[in-house]
């Protein structure tokens, strides 16, 4: 276990180095919110394309892993939803707790740490639990908020998440990837070496982005936020890992890469959305803090049980 700690060590340390790089102001609010477009919208998407370009459609998508990581992500969904209500939240509160629960940093930090630690192989299962978190997660949080504000669901309510998936860059990115993939062709010698260079920075422009964004959050509202990241680190891998092994048998590696995604800490994103609707953002933003930082451990001890599950 030591071993898979000082592994994973690099990626939590690259993630301090910009904290302390945010809270010294070193690094300023408008630094990182243009390393986070930069890393967004250019190298993580070089990398993601050049990755599923790689791909078959069947090395990305399996119907019962598919299945396995729905089953176990909408039960923990369900959970927190469930204790939302006994609380006497709002639907829109409900919805981003909800989200805070299921919703894991596979992007900025899954993809480059779990590819790396876990093998190319992981490449595949990662990108599907990336695209049922944006495609059925994301638009669900969009569908909740807003219908509740409105009273009522709308065409403009599936607008704005058809529009909204259709615009982001990593669906995009994995789309086109494996639409060339489809070709059958290789990438051309200078594009394969350009995406190689760019996506290259995303992996520490990215894990650097983390922890300089983290810098402005604050941990208040311990009861809540320390709730909701028991729920996130703990409850939802070990939810996925009961669905992935006993419910939807899954290839045993592709089941511990599911795993370890799952239990990555919670996503940005969510904390995106939290401000855009002014829905709880102090306390996204304080779980977001307590998970990473709590993850350093709960992650490398996860990590460490699926490399034994895929052997």
């Amino acid at each position: 276990m030591l071993a898979i700690f000082l592994k994973t060590l690099p990626f939590f340390a690259l993630i301090g180095l910009g904290y302390v790089a945010g809270r010294t102001k070193f690094f300023t609010e408008e630094a990182t919110a243009s390393l986070t477009r930069f890393v967004f919208y250019f190298a993580l998407s070089a990398m993601l394309f050049r990755f599923s370009a790689n791909l078959s459609v069947g090395d990305v998508f399996d119907l019962p892993f598919v299945l396995a990581y729905l089953w176990g992500s909408m039960l923990v969904y369900l959970l927190a939803t469930l204790v939302g209500l006994l609380r006497k939240l709002k639907v829109d509160e409900i919805a981003v707790e909800a989200q805070i629960a299921v919703i894991g940093n596979v992007g900025f930090l899954g993809i480059p740490m779990l590819v790396l630690l876990l093998g190319d192989a992981a490449i595949g299962p990662v990108m599907m639990v990336l695209a049922v978190d944006l495609i059925v997660f994301g638009s669900l949080i969009v569908i909740l908020i807003t219908g509740s504000r409105d009273g009522r669901m709308s065409i403009g309510v599936l607008r704005t998440v058809g529009i909204g998936l259709i615009k982001n860059p990593m669906i995009v990115s994995i789309t086109c990837g494996l639409a060339w993939g489809l070709t059958g062709l290789a990438l051309p010698g200078p594009a394969e070496e350009f995406l190689t260079i760019l996506g290259s920075a995303a992996t520490p422009g990215a894990l650097f982005a983390i922890g300089a964004s983290l810098a402005s959050k604050s941990a208040n509202k311990l009861a809540v936020t320390g709730y909701l990241s028991v729920l996130k680190l703990v409850v939802h891998p070990a939810a996925v890992a009961f669905a992935a092994i006993i419910i939807f048998p899954v290839d045993p590696y592709a089941a511990g890469v599911m795993i370890a995604a799952a239990a990555l800490p919670v996503a940005g994103n969510v904390f995106i959305l939290a401000q855009h609707y002014n829905v709880a953002p102090t306390r996204v933003s304080a779980s977001i803090l307590i998970s990473t930082a709590v993850s350093v451990v709960t992650v490398s001890l996860v990590i460490g049980w699926v490399g034994g599950l895929a052997q």
